[in-house]
Parts: structure tokens; C-alpha cells; sequence
């Protein structure tokens, strides 16, 4: 009995935080610049590095879990958004998830609606280290409507997955990927076809 009383009391304190919390984070990331849709929901602190001039456009009812209790499978880190060139766009559609997520922007990355981003994921569209000569140049990851992309995958730039695939848990994602799939590994490579009812 003890101990339902205090999920409960437990329960409705992080409930009040991540209302309070959401609508702060809300209005300051307005103010930097993004452009962001009603309903978003901030689970914990996160980190927003914004370059001047780059576009960030949010969709309406995201959630962003940077609290390690807001996701029991184990959240490492915060969600981080970080822009790193003016010219950068960052573009993520309705009614998607982030656990712990980081996403880095050079160039573009873009994410359609209803994409799911497990613990710990990373999306980056760069190599990082511009002024290495070993590193090539950034391009564009498109992640289309409905992709889960699991538990500790990375997602590297150039890469396009399609529609309503998912991808196992610790991907590597370095070359597209189709729709209705579900592919894994390291490279991430397709295993099977969705068909419907599956």
C-alpha cells in the first residue's frame, strides 16, 4: 500500500516538472529562433546549440526524453540539437519521439512524421571535424514518415530510410535503407520485407 502511495506521489511530481519544464523550454527555444509546434513535451533538461541563421522546424506533439526515469530502458544522456553552419536545416515532423536523441545539422537533416527515436540514437549528417582533411564533405539525411530507429543506432550522413522501416537495436546506418523493411546491424543491412500483416 506504502508503495503505491509513493509511485503515485512520485508520479505526480514529474508530471508537474515536465508541464512546467515544457512550457519554459518551449518559450525559450521560440525565442532562439525555432520554429516549433504546439504540444511539444520536454522530459528532463535538454541542450540546444543554435548557429545563427539556421532553420530548425519542429512539428506539433514531440517529445524529447532526456530524464533517465522518463525511459526505463536507460536513457545515457540528454537529447541534444545542434546546428553547426548557417546555412544548416533541421526539419522534424508531427508526433515524433526522442529518447535521449542526439541530432547533429551541418547541412540538412530532415525526419517525417511519426518517427521514433529509441535511447541513445544519433543522427548526424557529418562527419564532424571540418578542419580534418580526412573528413568529407556533409550531406543530407532524410528519414521519412514512420521509421523506428532503435535502441543505440547511429544514423551517418548521406543516408535515406524509407517510410515505415524500422532498425534494429545498435545500427549502423551507412547507406539507404527501404521502406517497409526492417534492417540491422553494423552496416545496417535489410532482413526482411513488411508486408501487411506481418
Amino acid at each position: 500500500m506504502l508503495n503505491k502511495i509513493w509511485n503515485k506521489l512520485y508520479g505526480w511530481y514529474f508530471a508537474w516538472i515536465d508541464f512546467t519544464s515544457s512550457k519554459l523550454i518551449a518559450l525559450s527555444w521560440r525565442l532562439r529562433g525555432v520554429s516549433l509546434g504546439s504540444g511539444a513535451r520536454f522530459y528532463g533538461s535538454m541542450r540546444l546549440f543554435r548557429s545563427a541563421k539556421s532553420t530548425l522546424v519542429i512539428g506539433s506533439d514531440c517529445h524529447f526524453r532526456s530524464r533517465a526515469t522518463s525511459n526505463l530502458i536507460g536513457i545515457r544522456n540528454p537529447c541534444i540539437i545542434s546546428t553547426h553552419h548557417p546555412e544548416a536545416k533541421l526539419h522534424i515532423g508531427n508526433s515524433c519521439g526522442f529518447s535521449g536523441t542526439v541530432i547533429g545539422v551541418f547541412k540538412e537533416v530532415y525526419l517525417g512524421n511519426h518517427v521514433r527515436c529509441g535511447a541513445n540514437t544519433l543522427i548526424t549528417d557529418s562527419d564532424w571535424h571540418p578542419d580534418d582533411p580526412r573528413v568529407g564533405t556533409s550531406k543530407p539525411v532524410r528519414i521519412e514518415d514512420g521509421v523506428w530507429i532503435g535502441y543505440g543506432s547511429i544514423v551517418l550522413k548521406g543516408v535515406t530510410i524509407g517510410e515505415n522501416s524500422v532498425i534494429g537495436a545498435g545500427s549502423v546506418v551507412v547507406s539507404d535503407i527501404p521502406k517497409n523493411v526492417i534492417a540491422a546491424g553494423n552496416p545496417c543491412k535489410v532482413i526482411k520485407s513488411l508486408s501487411d500483416g506481418d
